[in-house]
């Protein structure tokens, strides 16, 4: 029997699994999935953000919401929080796998693999979690209506978007539902073969936007990042100052202090080495750490303790950049069963683990202790090892149907890794049913999204709160 979250409890025939997938639709009609409404008494999304906020580096706050401030998409992107608390109030099959908890489509990306290959997967775990599927489907199909609407979509462009994207989950489920354990295991979407269909299938000018996407991702290597974010100061190497965007440590405190900050994340990185696979654990012990800098990250992790670590090998001319991002609870982890790790950390590498078809070989994880102040719990991996993203704003109704497809097809290969996909295709059926509800739940929710935008604006308008636009 299959321990994984989906699985759990499921019969080992094929023909009882998908019993157990259509008696859901019966408890949970597909048609269900389509409703959403946000109860009266709900906590709001502005005391939502603020509990986040508690715990996190005060000063970078205004920055925050300064992000979440720009546009509904960018709220959006930094309201997982405020999302799941709504997701959670709606129906689901009961059907569970391991899931991103974030699946909104600007966390979906190309890197490189550990093979060198240019590949395209989900990239944000911090919020993975055992949990209802279909509340990625939401959040990714919800994304593309919020993005349309920015872009300025008409209705029907945008309905075509997310109906697109479901109808592509739900035909791969299906697809993997058929195939061996090991075959979905292995699946994976590689750049090359994206590449070739939109040469086939796209228009010139689409195909162009995707190949620009690789030639701009592979600029981002390893060691191209290292010469944009590092200099040489009296002959070694060390990252650039660019407030407060990236700050060296010994900007941030005094010098005994500063020390202190590079003897306690040393001690870390020596912690963390042990969570690696043993042969990964001896590469990263030919690097030394010489630099650190506090980064701020992303929109939503604003705030959160993110340092970039500068490492090299044989010499100065041989970085490495390692990413140490502090992990929190999981959003949804109010709304879930409880699963146990020893920290947070633990939590993200696991479920990325599970979740992308091949991940960083320095993808690992370590609490840190330090005078004064409570246990962190940190995930690291390289930074921007050949990472890119799709520049959404100069995607067209077409550009966006065709990567809402991709996004789809991916969601479903990383739930059908972990989760019961015989029992989830079954539930998912043959009609269309599963993805016109999707997209009729994705408009809704990118009316209540604009509400909850506009909710901050006000606040920050009327000085509730402070906010740092365009940093």
């Amino acid at each position: 029997m299959n321990s994984s979250p989906g699985a759990r409890t499921a019969p080992d025939g094929v023909a009882e699994r998908a019993a157990r997938g259509k008696a859901a639709r019966g408890r949970s009609p597909i048609g269900g999935l389509a409703h959403f409404e946000r109860p009266p008494g709900a906590t709001g999304p502005l005391e939502i953000l603020a509990a986040q906020e508690a715990d996190r580096v005060a000063s970078l706050l205004p920055i925050r919401r300064g992000r979440m401030l720009a546009t509904p998409f960018s709220f959006y992107r930094g309201g997982a929080a405020i999302m799941a608390a709504d997701l959670a109030t709606t129906p689901t099959s009961g059907l569970l796998a391991q899931t991103c908890g974030d699946a909104h489509l600007s966390n979906f990306g190309v890197y490189r693999s550990s093979d060198r290959r240019m590949v395209f997967d989900l990239d944000d775990f911090d919020e993975t979690i055992p949990g209802p599927w279909e509340w990625d489907v939401k959040r990714l199909a919800a994304s593309l209506c919020v993005a349309g609407r920015d872009r300025g979509f008409t209705l029907a462009q945008r309905l075509t978007i997310a109906t697109a994207a479901g109808a592509a989950y739900r035909t791969a489920m299906r697809e993997l539902a058929g195939l061996t354990n090991l075959a979905v295991w292995y699946a994976r979407a590689e750049v090359d073969d994206w590449l070739v269909w939109e040469r086939i299938a796209a228009p010139a000018r689409r195909r162009s936007r995707a190949e620009v996407l690789v030639t701009k991702t592979d600029r981002k290597a390893g060691r191209r990042a290292a010469k944009k974010l590092t200099h040489l100061v009296d002959g070694q190497r060390r990252l650039i100052s660019k407030p407060p965007l990236l700050v060296p440590v010994e900007e941030l405190a005094p010098e005994r202090e500063a020390h202190e900050l590079m003897e306690t994340m040393a001690r870390m990185l020596r912690g963390y080495g042990r969570s690696l696979q043993s042969d990964r654990r001896a590469l990263l012990e030919q690097f030394r750490l010489v630099h650190m800098a506090r980064k701020v990250v992303g929109v939503g992790s604003v705030g959160t303790e993110a340092w970039v670590l500068l490492l090299v090998g044989r010499d100065d001319g041989d970085p490495l950049l390692l990413q140490a991002k502090e992990a929190s609870a999981s959003v949804l982890a109010p709304y879930v069963r409880t699963v146990r790790f020893a920290n947070q950390g633990r939590r993200v590498v696991a479920g990325q683990h599970l979740m992308q078809a091949t991940s960083d070989i320095f993808l690992g994880s370590q609490q840190v202790e330090a005078p004064a102040v409570r246990p962190r719990d940190f995930y690291l991996r390289q930074l921007r090892d050949g990472k890119g993203s799709v520049a959404v704003g100069r995607m067209d109704p077409a550009d966006l149907v065709s990567y809402g497809r991709l996004c789809g097809w991916t969601l479903a290969r990383a739930h059908a890794r972990s989760g019961d996909r015989i029992a989830i295709a079954a539930y998912l059926g043959s009609s269309t049913k599963f993805e016109r509800a999707v997209a009729e739940f994705a408009e809704t929710y990118a009316d209540q999204n604009a509400a909850d935008h506009r909710a901050l604006a006000a606040a920050v308008a009327s000085g509730q709160v402070a906010a740092e636009p365009g940093v």
